[in-house]
């Protein structure tokens, strides 16, 4: 599957994105703002990978890559994240969202921004989500913008460094 952008386009992971996404979800200097707190083995990752070839209804969960519409060598997709739709609720109709621009050199471009975009586009028209949220520590700047400027609003102080924000599809 493909949602396309401007600058990007999201796509569902594949087995070759295996070495990216080990990294990424390896990579401590982010496991503050993402959650993580246990390295993963590749067989896990692959394992993930797996899973993500099924359908948002079976697994609650639906990662894209995040990846350039022009890649830099002209040739080959270049990944510069991902982003997420975890927790997913049929019943409620309501998901988390998370979204990750793994190289710093590659932030502040507005990549983020458009896949926020694409997402929330794709989870209201063709999921027919009527919530999509989000927590943020309060030091995460970058995200929280984001965020807010894609129409979350903040709906809660979770603890003293934390958010919770939400996007209802009114």
């Amino acid at each position: 599957m493909h949602l396309n952008g401007t600058k990007i386009f999201l796509r569902t992971v594949l087995p070759s994105d295996t070495d990216n996404l080990h990294q990424w979800e390896n990579d401590r200097s982010i496991w503050p703002v993402s959650g993580t707190t246990k390295l993963f083995t590749k067989k896990e990752i692959e394992d993930f990978i797996s899973d993500s070839q099924k359908d948002i209804y079976s697994t609650q969960q639906l990662r894209f890559m995040i990846i350039l519409s022009e890649s830099p060598d002209k040739k080959t997709e270049y990944p510069v994240g991902c982003i997420d739709l975890f927790d997913f609720d049929e019943q409620h109709r309501r998901a988390g969202v998370g979204v990750l621009i793994a190289e710093e050199k590659e932030r502040n471009k507005g990549y983020a921004s458009e896949a926020l975009k694409l997402l929330i586009r794709y989870s209201f028209e063709k999921l027919f989500l009527r919530e999509l949220y989000c927590t943020i520590h309060s030091n995460n700047t970058d995200s929280l913008q984001l965020f807010l400027r894609n129409k979350f609003t903040i709906t809660e102080k979770l603890s003293e460094n934390k958010y919770f924000l939400q996007l209802l599809n009114k």
